[in-house]
């Protein structure tokens, strides 16, 4: 419920800098694994905040993507340990909040699209985005902007679109500094950190 505030708070922020105008919808991207902070975003859309879709990124623990392509919520699978270990979650306590839905609210399930993106893909969207602009994201985030490519280039779909940015790089260093490129690997964690600053 908490969370609500940050897409309140996104929508007024690109409000006030004219990057949107009055009652103008916006898509959201979300990594997720437990499926708490996209839940938040369906609170918000629901509470009456412009929100067009709701865009469910998951790792290689793809069980919400599943759910969303086939309607199966399966989590009787292999277990992978990813470079987004916060993600990596095979029983999303959070969809139930979700699925134990009046038939009305389940046909809003459209209003949300799932996709996943692999650990190269992850590795490939961190270094991309810093060559491109200078900015490092953490592996949860990428996992959003890579999952946010993929919906580009399959809907045409060009509204504005926040990605929930939902850790620190500093957290994962290893992982985003060896995203950015591999002769970080030889380097021990405190120079690492040095070097990411």
């Amino acid at each position: 419920i908490p969370q609500v505030a940050y897409y309140v708070y996104a929508y007024a922020k690109l409000f006030a800098e004219g990057k949107v105008s009055k009652d103008q919808k916006i898509n959201v991207v979300v990594p997720t694994g437990n499926f708490g902070n996209i839940l938040a975003a369906y609170y918000a859309k629901n509470m009456g905040l412009p929100i067009d879709k709701l865009i469910c990124a998951s790792n290689e623990n793809r069980v919400l993507y599943d759910f969303f392509t086939t309607g199966e919520y399966d989590k009787n699978r292999e277990f992978i340990l990813t470079n987004s270990p916060s993600m990596d979650i095979l029983i999303s306590s959070n969809l139930e909040r979700l699925i134990y839905i009046t038939p009305e609210m389940k046909a809003k399930l459209a209003d949300f699209y799932g996709n996943y993106a692999s650990e190269e893909e992850t590795a490939a969207i961190i270094k991309k985005i810093y060559e491109e602009t200078g900015y490092v994201m953490d592996t949860h985030t990428a996992v959003a902007a890579s999952v946010y490519e993929k919906y580009k280039k399959e809907t045409k779909d060009d509204n504005v679109t926040v990605i929930a940015s939902t850790a620190s790089p500093f957290k994962f260093t290893r992982s985003v500094m060896n995203a950015i490129d591999p002769k970080y690997d030889s380097m021990g964690d405190f120079e690492l950190v040095d070097e990411l600053s």
